[in-house]
Protein backbone atom coordinates (compact mmCIF):
# COMPACT_ATOMS: atom_id res chain seq x y z
CA UNK A 1 0.00 0.00 0.00
CA UNK A 2 1.33 3.53 -0.53
CA UNK A 3 2.79 5.61 1.92
CA UNK A 4 0.23 8.62 2.74
CA UNK A 5 2.07 11.96 2.87
CA UNK A 6 0.06 15.02 4.61
CA UNK A 7 0.91 17.88 2.35
CA UNK A 8 -0.41 21.68 4.06
CA UNK A 9 -0.95 24.25 1.40
CA UNK A 10 -1.11 21.35 -1.16
CA UNK A 11 -3.06 23.29 -3.45
CA UNK A 12 -0.83 26.43 -3.82
CA UNK A 13 2.39 26.94 -6.36
CA UNK A 14 5.00 24.85 -4.57
CA UNK A 15 2.73 22.40 -2.84
CA UNK A 16 1.15 21.28 -5.84
CA UNK A 17 4.21 20.60 -8.12
CA UNK A 18 4.56 18.04 -5.09
CA UNK A 19 1.76 16.56 -5.65
CA UNK A 20 2.68 15.43 -8.68
CA UNK A 21 6.16 14.47 -8.28
CA UNK A 22 4.40 12.44 -4.75
CA UNK A 23 1.90 10.58 -7.22
CA UNK A 24 4.52 9.79 -9.67
CA UNK A 25 6.77 8.66 -7.14
CA UNK A 26 4.27 5.92 -5.81
CA UNK A 27 3.19 8.26 -2.91
CA UNK A 28 -0.31 9.10 -1.57
CA UNK A 29 -0.80 12.64 -1.03
CA UNK A 30 -3.50 14.05 1.22
CA UNK A 31 -3.94 17.63 0.66
CA UNK A 32 -5.15 20.37 2.81
CA UNK A 33 -5.53 24.03 2.15
CA UNK A 34 -7.25 26.83 3.18
CA UNK A 35 -7.05 29.06 0.20
CA UNK A 36 -5.34 31.97 1.36
CA UNK A 37 -3.17 31.57 -2.13
CA UNK A 38 -5.32 28.99 -4.06
CA UNK A 39 -8.09 28.94 -6.32
CA UNK A 40 -11.73 26.60 -5.15
CA UNK A 41 -12.59 24.90 -7.99
CA UNK A 42 -15.87 22.62 -8.70
CA UNK A 43 -16.94 20.24 -6.32
CA UNK A 44 -15.49 22.05 -3.43
CA UNK A 45 -11.62 21.18 -4.57
CA UNK A 46 -8.78 23.55 -5.06
CA UNK A 47 -8.35 23.96 -8.94
CA UNK A 48 -5.25 23.14 -9.07
CA UNK A 49 -5.90 19.55 -7.59
CA UNK A 50 -8.37 19.21 -9.45
CA UNK A 51 -6.54 19.88 -12.44
CA UNK A 52 -3.67 17.32 -11.46
CA UNK A 53 -6.45 14.48 -11.36
CA UNK A 54 -6.96 15.08 -14.67
CA UNK A 55 -3.92 15.30 -15.71
CA UNK A 56 -2.83 12.16 -13.58
CA UNK A 57 -5.98 10.37 -13.98
CA UNK A 58 -6.19 9.76 -10.28
CA UNK A 59 -7.85 11.04 -7.35
CA UNK A 60 -6.69 13.04 -5.28
CA UNK A 61 -8.28 13.74 -1.14
CA UNK A 62 -8.79 17.01 -0.52
CA UNK A 63 -9.63 19.00 2.76
CA UNK A 64 -10.34 22.73 2.89
CA UNK A 65 -8.27 23.17 6.16
CA UNK A 66 -6.73 25.97 8.08
CA UNK A 67 -3.97 24.86 10.64
CA UNK A 68 -5.15 27.27 12.78
CA UNK A 69 -8.26 24.71 13.28
CA UNK A 70 -6.43 22.35 15.76
CA UNK A 71 -9.66 20.64 16.26
CA UNK A 72 -10.06 20.07 12.57
CA UNK A 73 -6.46 19.12 11.98
CA UNK A 74 -6.91 16.61 14.80
CA UNK A 75 -9.75 15.39 13.42
CA UNK A 76 -7.74 14.47 10.21
CA UNK A 77 -5.07 12.81 11.81
CA UNK A 78 -7.56 10.40 13.55
CA UNK A 79 -8.64 9.45 9.93
CA UNK A 80 -5.63 8.70 8.23
CA UNK A 81 -1.68 6.94 9.25
CA UNK A 82 0.46 9.31 7.64
CA UNK A 83 4.25 8.01 7.04
CA UNK A 84 5.19 11.82 7.04
CA UNK A 85 4.66 15.59 6.57
CA UNK A 86 5.37 18.42 3.39
CA UNK A 87 4.73 21.33 5.45
CA UNK A 88 4.24 24.31 3.08
CA UNK A 89 1.29 25.79 4.30
CA UNK A 90 2.31 29.84 5.86
CA UNK A 91 2.42 33.13 4.62
CA UNK A 92 5.27 34.00 2.53
CA UNK A 93 5.37 37.42 0.45
CA UNK A 94 8.48 39.66 2.09
CA UNK A 95 6.99 42.89 1.32
CA UNK A 96 3.66 42.04 2.70
CA UNK A 97 5.66 40.76 6.14
CA UNK A 98 6.97 44.20 6.08
CA UNK A 99 3.45 46.10 6.36
CA UNK A 100 1.65 43.45 8.86
CA UNK A 101 4.33 41.48 11.19
CA UNK A 102 1.99 40.35 13.54
CA UNK A 103 -0.35 38.88 11.35
CA UNK A 104 2.92 37.18 9.70
CA UNK A 105 3.83 36.01 13.26
CA UNK A 106 0.54 34.57 14.11
CA UNK A 107 -0.73 32.84 10.98
CA UNK A 108 3.23 30.91 10.70
CA UNK A 109 4.20 30.39 14.04
CA UNK A 110 0.99 29.21 15.46
CA UNK A 111 0.13 26.82 12.22
CA UNK A 112 3.20 25.32 12.27
CA UNK A 113 3.44 24.52 16.21
CA UNK A 114 -0.62 23.35 15.76
CA UNK A 115 1.17 20.95 13.30
CA UNK A 116 3.73 19.50 15.55
CA UNK A 117 1.95 18.82 18.64
CA UNK A 118 -0.64 17.13 16.56
CA UNK A 119 2.12 15.14 14.61
CA UNK A 120 3.83 14.34 18.02
CA UNK A 121 0.13 13.13 19.69
CA UNK A 122 -0.59 11.02 16.92
CA UNK A 123 3.38 9.12 16.40
CA UNK A 124 4.06 10.91 12.99
CA UNK A 125 7.63 11.28 13.18
CA UNK A 126 8.52 12.57 9.67
CA UNK A 127 8.67 16.11 8.78
CA UNK A 128 10.00 17.69 5.86
CA UNK A 129 9.58 21.34 6.19
CA UNK A 130 9.08 24.29 3.41
CA UNK A 131 12.08 27.05 4.36
CA UNK A 132 13.53 29.57 2.69
CA UNK A 133 17.05 31.53 1.87
CA UNK A 134 15.56 34.33 3.55
CA UNK A 135 17.24 32.62 7.26
CA UNK A 136 20.46 33.81 5.71
CA UNK A 137 20.03 37.79 5.69
CA UNK A 138 22.08 39.60 3.91
CA UNK A 139 24.96 37.06 2.77
CA UNK A 140 28.30 37.58 4.66
CA UNK A 141 29.50 35.06 1.79
CA UNK A 142 28.98 33.84 -1.86
CA UNK A 143 27.61 31.34 -2.35
CA UNK A 144 25.38 30.58 0.83
CA UNK A 145 26.59 27.02 1.70
CA UNK A 146 24.37 25.69 4.85
CA UNK A 147 27.27 26.75 6.96
CA UNK A 148 26.87 29.93 6.51
CA UNK A 149 25.33 31.80 9.77
CA UNK A 150 21.69 32.57 10.12
CA UNK A 151 19.16 34.49 11.66
CA UNK A 152 19.68 38.10 10.98
CA UNK A 153 16.78 38.18 8.53
CA UNK A 154 16.07 41.28 6.71
CA UNK A 155 12.19 40.62 7.53
CA UNK A 156 9.86 39.17 9.73
CA UNK A 157 8.58 36.54 6.51
CA UNK A 158 12.25 35.37 6.96
CA UNK A 159 12.17 35.66 10.80
CA UNK A 160 8.62 33.41 11.27
CA UNK A 161 10.74 30.93 8.26
CA UNK A 162 13.78 30.85 10.69
CA UNK A 163 11.83 30.76 14.05
CA UNK A 164 10.45 27.79 12.96
CA UNK A 165 13.25 26.29 11.53
CA UNK A 166 14.64 26.48 15.59
CA UNK A 167 11.45 24.68 16.90
CA UNK A 168 11.84 21.74 14.63
CA UNK A 169 16.09 21.78 15.38
CA UNK A 170 14.62 22.03 19.04
CA UNK A 171 11.85 19.67 19.24
CA UNK A 172 14.08 16.88 16.97
CA UNK A 173 16.66 17.31 20.18
CA UNK A 174 14.51 16.22 22.58
CA UNK A 175 12.68 13.84 21.02
CA UNK A 176 15.22 11.03 19.27
CA UNK A 177 12.86 9.24 17.18
CA UNK A 178 11.77 12.48 15.12
CA UNK A 179 13.35 13.24 11.47
CA UNK A 180 13.23 16.28 9.60
CA UNK A 181 14.41 17.58 6.52
CA UNK A 182 14.21 22.02 6.42
CA UNK A 183 14.39 22.58 2.56
CA UNK A 184 15.63 26.13 2.19
CA UNK A 185 14.42 27.11 -1.20
CA UNK A 186 16.22 30.13 -3.30
CA UNK A 187 13.54 32.15 -5.93
CA UNK A 188 10.91 29.47 -7.38
CA UNK A 189 9.99 29.63 -11.02
CA UNK A 190 8.70 27.75 -14.17
CA UNK A 191 5.37 25.98 -14.09
CA UNK A 192 4.20 22.23 -14.90
CA UNK A 193 5.48 21.44 -18.74
CA UNK A 194 1.38 21.11 -19.26
CA UNK A 195 0.63 24.73 -18.63
CA UNK A 196 -1.87 23.17 -16.09
CA UNK A 197 -0.46 24.26 -13.09
CA UNK A 198 1.44 27.58 -12.22
CA UNK A 199 2.20 30.04 -9.36
CA UNK A 200 -1.19 32.13 -9.78
CA UNK A 201 -0.72 34.75 -6.53
CA UNK A 202 -4.07 36.27 -5.60
CA UNK A 203 -3.53 40.05 -6.22
CA UNK A 204 -1.27 41.78 -7.91
CA UNK A 205 2.32 39.56 -7.62
CA UNK A 206 4.71 40.31 -5.03
CA UNK A 207 7.83 38.60 -7.21
CA UNK A 208 9.15 39.71 -10.27
CA UNK A 209 8.66 36.85 -12.92
CA UNK A 210 5.10 35.92 -12.13
CA UNK A 211 4.72 40.00 -12.41
CA UNK A 212 6.01 40.62 -16.11
CA UNK A 213 4.55 37.24 -17.06
CA UNK A 214 0.99 38.00 -16.03
CA UNK A 215 0.49 41.48 -17.06
CA UNK A 216 2.36 39.92 -20.75
CA UNK A 217 0.09 37.65 -20.58
CA UNK A 218 -3.19 39.74 -20.12
CA UNK A 219 -1.64 42.20 -22.89
CA UNK A 220 -1.39 38.95 -25.41
CA UNK A 221 -4.95 38.37 -24.63
CA UNK A 222 -6.76 41.63 -25.07
CA UNK A 223 -4.58 43.64 -27.43
CA UNK A 224 -6.68 46.89 -26.47
CA UNK A 225 -4.42 46.76 -23.43
CA UNK A 226 -1.70 47.65 -25.56
CA UNK A 227 1.69 46.55 -25.52
CA UNK A 228 3.74 50.06 -23.48
CA UNK A 229 3.29 49.00 -20.45
CA UNK A 230 6.39 49.65 -18.17
CA UNK A 231 7.64 47.97 -15.58
CA UNK A 232 9.33 49.19 -12.26
CA UNK A 233 12.05 47.38 -11.74
CA UNK A 234 15.05 47.20 -8.76
CA UNK A 235 17.85 46.00 -11.30
CA UNK A 236 20.40 45.48 -8.50
CA UNK A 237 19.07 42.24 -7.25
CA UNK A 238 20.86 39.26 -8.09
CA UNK A 239 19.17 36.07 -7.28
CA UNK A 240 19.36 32.08 -7.87
CA UNK A 241 16.24 31.42 -9.62
CA UNK A 242 15.48 27.69 -9.56
CA UNK A 243 12.54 25.77 -11.40
CA UNK A 244 9.35 24.30 -9.15
CA UNK A 245 9.87 21.21 -10.63
CA UNK A 246 13.48 20.55 -9.44
CA UNK A 247 12.52 21.86 -6.85
CA UNK A 248 9.59 19.66 -6.13
CA UNK A 249 11.53 16.78 -7.00
CA UNK A 250 13.90 17.64 -4.04
CA UNK A 251 11.13 16.98 -1.56
CA UNK A 252 10.97 13.41 -3.19
CA UNK A 253 14.72 13.19 -2.48
CA UNK A 254 13.84 14.66 0.92
CA UNK A 255 11.10 11.94 2.00
CA UNK A 256 13.81 9.36 0.84
CA UNK A 257 16.46 11.12 3.65
CA UNK A 258 13.97 10.87 6.29
CA UNK A 259 13.73 6.46 5.58
CA UNK A 260 17.45 6.83 7.48
CA UNK A 261 16.90 8.39 10.46
CA UNK A 262 18.90 11.51 9.68
CA UNK A 263 17.52 13.46 12.84
CA UNK A 264 17.46 16.67 11.83
CA UNK A 265 19.35 17.91 8.17
CA UNK A 266 19.45 21.38 6.74
CA UNK A 267 19.81 21.92 2.41
CA UNK A 268 19.82 24.35 0.04
CA UNK A 269 17.62 23.83 -2.98
CA UNK A 270 19.37 26.34 -5.81
CA UNK A 271 21.05 25.97 -9.29
CA UNK A 272 24.30 27.96 -7.96
CA UNK A 273 23.45 30.56 -10.62
CA UNK A 274 22.80 33.84 -9.58
CA UNK A 275 21.00 35.88 -12.13
CA UNK A 276 20.47 39.98 -12.08
CA UNK A 277 17.09 41.42 -12.62
CA UNK A 278 17.68 42.69 -16.29
CA UNK A 279 19.59 38.92 -17.22
CA UNK A 280 15.84 37.62 -16.17
CA UNK A 281 13.70 40.56 -18.02
CA UNK A 282 15.84 39.53 -21.19
CA UNK A 283 15.59 35.53 -20.36
CA UNK A 284 11.54 36.65 -20.46
CA UNK A 285 11.33 38.26 -23.24
CA UNK A 286 13.13 35.08 -25.94
CA UNK A 287 10.47 33.16 -24.11
CA UNK A 288 7.61 35.51 -24.49
CA UNK A 289 8.68 36.76 -27.63
CA UNK A 290 7.86 40.41 -26.79
CA UNK A 291 9.16 43.46 -25.55
CA UNK A 292 8.97 43.98 -21.71
CA UNK A 293 9.67 47.72 -20.99
CA UNK A 294 10.98 48.67 -17.72
CA UNK A 295 11.61 51.67 -15.62
CA UNK A 296 14.31 51.62 -12.47
CA UNK A 297 12.79 51.89 -8.98
CA UNK A 298 14.20 51.43 -5.70
CA UNK A 299 14.86 48.11 -3.96
CA UNK A 300 11.83 46.97 -1.85
CA UNK A 301 11.95 47.44 1.46
CA UNK A 302 13.69 44.31 3.28
CA UNK A 303 14.73 42.88 0.40
CA UNK A 304 18.76 42.08 0.13
CA UNK A 305 21.17 42.59 -3.03
CA UNK A 306 22.36 39.29 -3.80
CA UNK A 307 21.97 36.10 -3.02
CA UNK A 308 22.68 32.83 -4.46
CA UNK A 309 23.38 28.91 -3.39
CA UNK A 310 26.19 26.56 -3.09
CA UNK A 311 23.80 23.14 -3.29
CA UNK A 312 26.76 20.47 -3.21
CA UNK A 313 25.26 19.25 0.24
CA UNK A 314 21.80 18.28 -1.32
CA UNK A 315 23.55 16.84 -4.40
CA UNK A 316 26.00 15.05 -2.08
CA UNK A 317 23.44 13.99 0.32
CA UNK A 318 20.26 13.73 -1.11
CA UNK A 319 21.98 13.14 -4.50
CA UNK A 320 19.54 16.22 -6.45
CA UNK A 321 20.45 18.22 -8.53
CA UNK A 322 18.51 21.55 -11.32
CA UNK A 323 18.00 19.92 -14.22
CA UNK A 324 16.57 22.49 -15.90
CA UNK A 325 18.45 25.79 -17.50
CA UNK A 326 17.34 29.68 -17.34
CA UNK A 327 15.57 29.30 -20.81
CA UNK A 328 14.06 26.20 -19.46
CA UNK A 329 12.40 27.98 -16.48
CA UNK A 330 10.81 30.65 -18.78
CA UNK A 331 9.59 28.66 -21.26
CA UNK A 332 7.42 26.95 -18.88
CA UNK A 333 6.34 29.94 -16.72
CA UNK A 334 5.47 31.48 -20.21
CA UNK A 335 3.62 28.48 -21.18
CA UNK A 336 1.59 28.52 -17.87
CA UNK A 337 0.59 32.49 -18.08
CA UNK A 338 -0.05 32.32 -21.75
CA UNK A 339 -2.40 29.32 -21.37
CA UNK A 340 -4.10 30.75 -18.22
CA UNK A 341 -3.85 34.81 -18.48
CA UNK A 342 -5.64 35.29 -15.77
CA UNK A 343 -4.37 32.38 -13.69
CA UNK A 344 -6.95 29.80 -12.52
CA UNK A 345 -9.63 31.50 -12.48
CA UNK A 346 -9.89 32.27 -16.43
CA UNK A 347 -7.41 29.39 -17.92
CA UNK A 348 -7.78 26.25 -20.07
CA UNK A 349 -11.16 25.03 -20.67
CA UNK A 350 -11.97 21.94 -18.66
Amino acid sequence: MAEKVLVTGGAGYIGSHCVVELIEAGYQPVVVDNYSNAVRGEGNVAESIRRIEKLLNTSIEFHELDLLDRPALEKLFKKHSFSAVMHFAGLKAVGESVEQPLRYYRVNLTASMNLMEVMQAHNVHNLVFSSSATVYGDPQHLPIDERHPVGACTNPYGKTKYFIEEMIKDHCKSEKDWNAVLLRYFNPIGAHSSGQIGEDPQGIPNNLMPYVAQVKARQHLQDSVGNDATFSLSVVGVRDYIHVVDLAKGHIAALKKLKDNCGCQVYNLGTGKGYSVLQMVKAMEKASGKEIKYKIAPRREGDIASCYADPTLAEKELGWTAAFDLERMCEDLWRWQSMNPTGFTNGVPS
